[in-house]
This record gives C-alpha cells, structure tokens and sequence, in this order.
C-alpha cells in the first residue's frame, strides 16, 4: 500500500457571503490509498484545511500531511492520539482506514463514494434530514435564495447574519409572517458577528421571532461571556467556532462545563473527525446540550464520509450537509438532495 497527498482547489458556482467574508475558492487536500492488487485499486480522503479558520492552518501544514503519507504506520493503534494537534488530517486518515477496512466488500469499491458505513442509507432506504442554506447578501439574493428553497420543499433553512442586523432582522421578520414556527425552522449562523452588548439584543429579537437557535452569536474565545450569554438568553446557542481548538478531550469537558449551551455543532474536518466529534458528543449529552452534524465546505469526498457516519448517529434534528453542489468542479458523488433529505443514490 502506498499514500501520498496532492491539493486541490473547490471553486464556487457563487460566491458565498458570510460576516467573514465572501468565498470564492475553497482549498482543499486529498489522501489516495493506493493498494498493490491486480485491480490497481485507490481510494481517496479529504482532509479539509479550512484557511482562516482551521486550528492546523499553519505554514508547516503540506509539510506535516506529507511526513505522515510518508511514514504512516498501519498498524499504529495510537496514530490519532499522536497527530491531535492536525484536526483536518486526523479525518483525513480515518476515511482512508476505513475504507482500508472494508476494501473486501465489493459494494464499497468506489474510489469517491465508498460505502464506509453500510446502513439503510447507503442502501439508498432512507435519507437524512438537513437545513437549506441561505449565504449573505443583498436582501433581494437572500429573498431569492429562501424562495428557492421553499420551493424544493426545504422545512428547516439556515440563514447566515452579521454584516447588517436591520436588514437581516427585517427579512427574518417577513419570512415569519409568511411561515409560522410549525410551517418552518430557522436557524441562524452569525459566525461570531456580533458584540457582547448587541447579542444580548439580537437574541431578544431573535426570540419573538421563534427562531431555532442562532450559531455562535459573539467571538469565540470569549468563555465568560458566552456562559452569560447562554445563562439568560430567550434564543437557543448553539457553538461552533468555540470548540475549534479545543484538542484534549479533559479541555473540551471544562468548556462545556463553563459555558451550558444549548447545543453544539460539530464539523468534523475542524475537530478532529469522527473520533474528535464523538468525545464532543458524549461531553455533550452527559450535561444535556443538543448537536448535530456540519459539513465545512468538503469536497463530495469528504462529504460522503461525514453524511454515512451521521446517519448511524441516529440524530432526528436536520443536519447541515447540503453543501455539495456548491462548487463548479466537484468530485463525482453517489450524494443526492431531494426535498429536504439527503441520499446516497
């Protein structure tokens, strides 16, 4: 068996708005398992640094992905543990060893769609629930997008806020008249936009509306104030970019502990896979806060892994996987959306 690595760079049919910024390009790095057998077969993980936002986005990253393609140890049980501090490559070797594992079931001989976790998903039985996703921008792109996707039968929308809170609250206000809370679920991404003082105000505002949950409403890194946050807010919180970072599974346990939210999101490329989300899931239920699954901007590949795992996980909330045909030059994939489901087809 042979590893090695290459990079590859996701362009957007659209560029995609958000209080970071907007995206163009989303850069990304494959892992091919290439296996010594008359079929010449290879398997493909993605392990997907996120620029900007990644805890390994460091400049010694290709470095490290190269070393460990290099001199990967297979039979290393404590591999994971050794390479914590590389979230994105820790998924990366997972999807690659677990397609390793079931290299003999010929269903999963797939080189971008291996069948990782066979379940009635992967037999195309049944799907799993996600939020449509709504980027920033001008009122009318935004109208433009919910309107698109309350035609395709989408009950649960995610609305990314935080470049101008008047108009966002203005569009959630109309989307409300139109649809009741039963009709449909909204959440909101803020994506740390927002100030201690106007969160506190947001979140009000957020409440008469019936919103779901607003994700990561101020800055991570602001524990204290999250926690108060969390403490007496009308509007469920839910974090994300606060548990980026947060390797060791005792550090995870204490910011949970600290700040009680109501939910937490979980993307496995920035936290350390299916392994790194699992240790956030057990914290999480142990002192009742809510989760579900993200997926940040992965290629189909890396797409596919996160969507099989999550089925398994048996969490009925919508999942924010929708995200694959987002990009004009994406992998081939078994992944399909219809209405608000997720299948592999």
């Amino acid at each position: 068996m042979k590893l090695n690595h290459q990079s590859y760079k996701l362009i957007f049919k659209k560029p995609g708005g958000t209080s970071r910024g907007t995206l163009t390009e989303k850069e990304t790095y494959l892992i091919r398992l290439q296996i010594n057998d008359p079929d010449e077969t290879e398997y493909f993980g993605e392990a997907a640094l996120f620029r900007g936002l990644s805890f390994d986005d460091i400049p010694s990253y290709e470095e490290k992905l190269k070393n460990i393609c290099k001199n990967f140890d297979f039979e290393d049980k404590d591999w994971w543990e050794k390479i914590r501090e590389f979230p994105s490559i820790q998924f990366g070797m997972e999807q690659i060893l677990k397609a390793r594992e079931v290299y003999n079931d010929k269903k999963a001989k797939d080189e971008f769609n291996p069948v990782l976790f066979p379940s009635a998903f992967t037999e195309s039985k049944a799907g799993i629930p996600i939020n449509g996703l709504i980027w920033m921008g001008s009122p009318d792109f935004m109208k433009q997008q919910i309107r698109e996707k309350i035609d395709q039968n989408f009950r649960c929308i995610k609305l990314k806020i935080g470049v101008n809170w008047n108009e966002e609250h203005g569009i959630l206000k109309n989307l409300r008249k139109e649809f009741s809370e039963s009709e449909m679920e909204i959440r909101v991404d803020a994506n740390g936009a927002f100030d201690f003082n106007l969160a506190q105000t947001v979140l009000k505002q957020l409440a008469e509306l019936e919103i779901h949950s607003i994700e990561q409403p101020i800055k991570a890194g602001q524990i204290h104030e999250m926690a108060q946050l969390c403490a007496e807010t009308p509007t469920p919180i839910a974090l994300d970019e606060e548990l980026i970072g947060v390797i060791q599974k005792e550090e995870k346990s204490k910011l949970l502990e600290i700040i009680q939210p109501q939910y937490i999101i979980l993307k496995p490329s920035l936290i350390g896979g299916w392994k790194g989300s699992e240790e956030w899931i057990e914290i999480a239920e142990a002192q009742n806060s809510g989760w579900w699954i993200t997926s940040a901007l992965e290629s189909n590949i890396g797409l596919n892994a996160i969507a099989q795992w999550t089925y398994t996980l048996g969490n009925p909330l919508p999942q924010g996987l929708g995200t694959g045909s987002l990009f004009k030059n994406n992998f081939y994939s078994r992944l399909k959306v219809e209405k608000d489901q997720l299948y592999f087809v």
